[in-house]
């Protein structure tokens, strides 16, 4: 089969390569769509710790089983079914404590797994869901970026009325906004430097979206989100939370990033600072508010597709910002099946 291949960081090639074959509870996955983020960025150039090298890329993806294992009950071949890539150990303390989001050992498809950037790929059979009938395949894979996002909101306390600030206006940031705009908030601004992406979260979600927080006459917010990972961003949200609110930390930053926080203010105005990494139990919901369609805009999230060997044009465009979703077919559906223009 044909996969991409990174040898070693920042240096990839679309290369013949074995096809894979299941495991006892395995299926394989002809991928018809796989998304590309600035994950895959980080993997690429050899910031994402716990990747192995060489590997084939690629976490967000959907398409057709071709092949099952023998102890594989739940799945048949033909099947359409998306991937929640991430993998758990089950034995770590984490694991047992039911936080296997924060797994000792955690790995995943694309990430430490052979991926989806392939024609074909290997999937535990506890690991693929169902894509809804009437679902399309690149609708799909934004199943694991809103799995994700919704990780995020379970992490906030949920009061109808918050009103919320979001820092970026990528994928992420779009989704976190439309969660919370549908979700019982009385307000959502965003912050992005890009003219382009401010549009866009007016288009989805956004009552007022800006280049800095400076230009909106409200000075804090019940619940302010980063969704860039930049400590420029992150410092100038964290002086934005109103006293009793919550910053939610959900961007990734660099790994020896900084930000001073002021503790006596954290004390005296009662903080709350929170994290948020990965899945958990999210999957399945993710897919069902996709399902909907008045929850999330699928149609006019995935804007740009590529061709498997096209896959250093999908990272640039993911790197200039120029689109929201970007994906690659790697089985070779052309652009414009399933909907999307």
């Amino acid at each position: 089969m044909k996969a991409i291949v990174i040898d070693r960081p920042g240096e990839f090639a679309l290369r013949t390569v074995a096809d894979p074959r299941p495991g006892p509870r395995e299926v394989i996955v002809r991928v018809d769509h796989c998304g590309v983020c600035g994950t895959d960025l980080h993997v690429v150039e050899g910031n994402f710790a716990s990747t192995r090298y060489p590997l084939v890329p690629g976490h967000e993806l959907a398409g057709e089983i071709v092949a099952v294992g023998p102890e594989v009950s739940a799945w048949k071949v033909g099947d359409r079914v998306v991937a929640d890539p991430s993998f758990q150990c089950g034995l770590c303390r984490q694991c047992r404590l039911g936080q296997d989001n924060l797994c000792d050992h955690f790995g995943g498809t694309g990430l430490t797994l052979d991926g989806g950037c392939a024609e074909f790929v290997r999937v535990a059979q506890d690991k693929a869901f169902r894509v809804p009938d009437g679902m399309p395949a690149a609708w799909a894979t934004l199943a694991e970026p809103l799995a994700c996002a919704l990780r995020g909101l379970d992490r906030l306390p949920r009061h109808a009325g918050s009103s919320y600030l979001v820092y970026g206006a990528g994928t992420m940031g779009l989704l976190l906004a439309q969660l919370a705009a549908r979700g019982g908030a009385s307000r959502v601004d965003v912050v992005d430097v890009h003219e382009r992406r401010r549009a866009d979260a007016k288009r989805f979600a956004a009552d007022a979206a800006v280049a800095s927080a400076d230009e909106l006459d409200r000075g804090a917010w019940d619940v302010v989100i980063d969704a860039t990972g930049v400590p420029a961003a992150i410092a100038d949200g964290l002086g934005r939370v109103v006293r009793g609110g919550t910053f939610l930390q959900f961007g990734v930053a660099p790994q020896d990033a900084a930000v001073t926080v002021s503790p006596a203010r954290l004390a005296a105005d009662e903080i709350t600072i929170l994290g948020s990494m990965g899945i958990r139990g999210t999957f399945g919901r993710a897919l069902d508010l996709l399902a909907r369609g008045d929850v999330i805009a699928a149609d006019e999230m995935v804007t740009h597709q590529f061709p498997l060997d096209a896959y250093a044009d999908a990272l640039a465009a993911v790197r200039s910002g120029a689109g929201i979703k970007v994906q690659v077919t790697p089985s070779g559906v052309p652009a414009g099946k399933d909907g999307v223009a």
